[in-house]
């Protein structure tokens, strides 16, 4: 793996915001075992006092309390890295608002998030040390629908969604979908006029095991054909509309994939981190074989209009910079479901859990 000129030598110091998160939370462990710094990012250490002792043991870890919100937050916090992963995000995907949803979005939601992230990337041109910064995106920033409302063939890096199209539908989800949309957008104008660094990883629907203390949204939003919920449902078949199937990757190997992206000198602009997709019907078979329950018999969805193979979410941009995946789609939601068990959120079901 080719990597930054100023990252050969050894261990570096990485920041991770956001990292009381899912994917920030494992991505200080892979760094930690790595044996790189890492200085992590929370917005109120006393919720993540279980993180805590979860990364105990090492001199090479340092906690700072930052807020997107504020002005010079981070300031601290990337003084002396190399590099900064940045994961702190609104998982807010609808609003209740009946009246000018438009404007409380934008001045609520859309408006903080892009100055949240302004305001890391402020802190990064003022150090330095800072050679790049890694960009957490989202899958739901693409579409497999062309212009023409035809599906295409392939979906890689530049199918974005098109804008007016999410103002307009409010499909569910639509406001994270926005707000990924417009944070993304502003990061990489401020780092073209500010001579950062910037790579951005186009996630799609992470599960596996987790260290957070809540069950992550996006394995809630994997697991609601088991639980029921009504809305996560339809988010999940949002993204397969959208789609025309459902996307997943592995915990390590989105891990595993940031730390590829940062450490890459020839990696530039945006990889989708896809390991396989199927469409949603499939997906429940695969939740069937490992979590038999009466719900999935009864959560069916509509696929009349794929007559054909579903698009295919491409991660050749990512693998041909020699990236790997280690695990498919049996593992993702085994995994995923034995620890949803562990922490209570599934109800068990006996011995019926199969590999």
């Amino acid at each position: 793996m080719e990597e930054l000129e100023s990252s050969k030598g050894g261990p570096k110091t990485y920041c991770v915001t956001g990292a009381s998160g899912y994917i920030g939370s494992c991505l200080v462990n892979t760094l930690l075992q790595t044996g790189h710094m890492v200085h992590a990012t929370v917005r109120d250490p006393a919720k993540c006092l279980h993180l805590f002792s979860i990364w105990t043991g090492t001199d090479r870890l340092r906690l700072f309390q930052a807020d997107l919100r504020e002005e010079g937050s981070f300031n601290e916090a990337v003084k002396g890295c190399d590099g900064v992963f940045h994961l702190a995000a609104s998982m807010e995907f609808n609003v209740a608002v009946e009246d000018n949803v438009e404007s409380y979005v934008q001045t609520n939601i859309i408006n903080p998030a892009i100055e949240g992230t302004l305001n890391l990337l402020k802190s990064c041109s003022k150090s330095r040390s800072v050679k790049r910064v890694v960009f957490t995106s989202s899958i739901s920033t693409l579409t497999a629908i062309d212009s023409n409302g035809k599906w295409k063939p392939v979906v890689d890096e530049t199918c974005q969604t098109p804008l007016g199209h999410v103002w307009d539908a409010k499909a569910s989800g639509w406001v994270y979908v926005l707000s990924k949309l417009l944070t993304e957008e502003a990061a990489f104008r401020f780092v073209v006029e500010n001579g950062i660094d910037l790579v951005s990883v186009i996630t799609t629907t992470v599960a596996g095991p987790f260290i957070t203390s809540h069950v992550p949204s996006s394995i809630q939003v994997l697991l609601s054909p088991i639980t029921g919920d009504p809305e996560l449902l339809r988010i999940l078949s949002a993204v397969n509309a959208r789609m025309g199937s459902i996307a997943l990757v592995h915990i390590e190997d989105i891990c595993n994939a940031h730390l590829l992206l940062m450490e890459h000198a020839k990696a530039k602009g945006r990889y989708i981190c896809c390991a396989q997709s199927c469409s949603l019907s499939k997906l429940i078979d695969h939740l069937a074989q490992v979590y038999p329950c009466s719900n999935l018999q009864g959560c069916r969805f509509s696929e009349d209009d794929h007559d054909k193979v579903p698009s295919e979410i491409s991660s050749k941009k990512l693998t041909d910079l020699g990236f790997r995946y280690k695990h498919g789609i049996q593992d993702i939601i085994h995994q995923a479901i034995t620890y949803s068990l562990s922490y209570g959120f599934l109800p068990p079901i006996g011995n019926q859990i199969n590999r």
